[in-house]
């Protein structure tokens, strides 16, 4: 080979190494890059956290010089928009808003990066209104300033979707004068607040568009199942739906595409990996004892939740999982 076709492949050549070096000794999630604690903020959805503790084992798999903390904060029936429908959970108390706790979460957890995912509560099972849909902006507004104002950035995972099928016998059509049980139509709302979330990207704002795949992939299924479902009840997900979830958020976390989008589940994403379904379980329980520490911590105003442990009690018990995790992978 001539000095000048040498020079002409050389290039070539340390594109390649470069490209193969960062293939294989990639030691952390682009996205999470230079993060060491995230926070998770939504509602019951967010609070079971399966996503969550999905993307959590992939990172102790896939990434393991990751120093990165997830805290899920979750609080069951919570908006970001701080309405509340007549007579909700039998008029025993009214939905927490998250702003009454966000400024004491931001200041004990001091997070890098929020993870918020509202907008399922927030238009409380009515017709769309313009109104409504203002104080979702409003509300997301809020959040993205108090947030930035703490030193963390946002990222926004639009709202999943609200599937009226399964509990058709359990809806109201539009026209009434309040909706003590669901809107039929409900996720039209849904669709509003996550299109204005979606056109937020334009002004540089993370937004992980969870409803457009949750409508499509519940489309097609439905195409040879007509009772298919991701969410029996019409708003919880099931672990479909929660691994459309955490797809959507490792996608936007800069994971992998051709790994992510091929797996069909959390499951069979981990245990391509040796032990990935024990630290799955492992990464689970780490994250529930956390959860329910930090809540109880922080504190809020959301009767019947589960009291946690002392926040020192459950990091020290979370410490021993977590070693327990390197342990089986076989890491000092």
């Amino acid at each position: 080979m001539c000095v000048a076709q040498l020079r002409k492949i050389l290039p070539i050549v340390a594109a390649l190494s470069m490209l193969l070096a960062t293939a294989l000794y990639a030691d952390e999630l682009p996205g999470l890059k230079g993060h060491n604690r995230v926070i998770f903020l939504g509602d019951s959805i967010t609070y079971s956290g399966q996503y969550i503790d999905a993307v959590g084992a992939y990172l102790a798999v896939k990434y393991p010089d990751q120093k990165c903390e997830l805290i899920n904060l979750g609080l069951p029936s919570e908006t970001v928009s701080g309405l509340s429908e007549p007579g909700h959970a039998g008029g025993s108390f009214p939905r927490p808003d998250v702003h009454e706790r966000l400024g004491r979460v931001l200041e004990k957890t001091k997070p890098d990066l929020v993870v918020a995912c509202y907008g399922m509560n927030c238009g409380m099972y009515y017709p769309p209104s313009k109104e409504r849909l203002e104080k979702f902006q409003s509300g997301i507004l809020r959040l993205r300033e108090a947030a930035e104002k703490a030193g963390a950035k946002v990222l926004h995972i639009t709202p999943p979707t609200f599937d009226s099928e399964p509990i058709k016998s359990r809806t109201l059509p539009a026209g009434q004068a309040e909706y003590r049980q669901p809107y039929v139509g409900y996720n039209e709302v849904l669709d509003e607040f996550s299109k204005w979330l979606l056109e937020q990207r334009t002004k540089g704002w993370l937004v992980a568009d969870l409803h457009g795949p949750m409508n499509a992939y519940l489309a097609e299924q439905r195409k040879t199942d007509p009772k298919f479902t991701l969410a029996g009840d019409g708003v919880h997900m099931n672990a479909t739906g929660h691994w459309l979830a955490a797809q959507q958020l490792l996608l936007a976390l800069q994971a992998p595409p051709a790994e992510i989008n091929k797996a069909k589940s959390a499951d069979e994403l981990l245990k391509s990996y040796p032990h990935g379904l024990e630290i799955l379980k492992l990464t689970q329980q780490r994250n529930h004892l956390l959860r329910d520490a930090w809540l109880s911590s922080t504190g809020h105003k959301r009767p019947g939740i589960t009291a946690g442990l002392p926040l020192e009690e459950a990091e020290k018990k979370a410490t021993e999982l977590t070693t327990r995790i390197k342990e089986i992978k076989g890491e000092k």
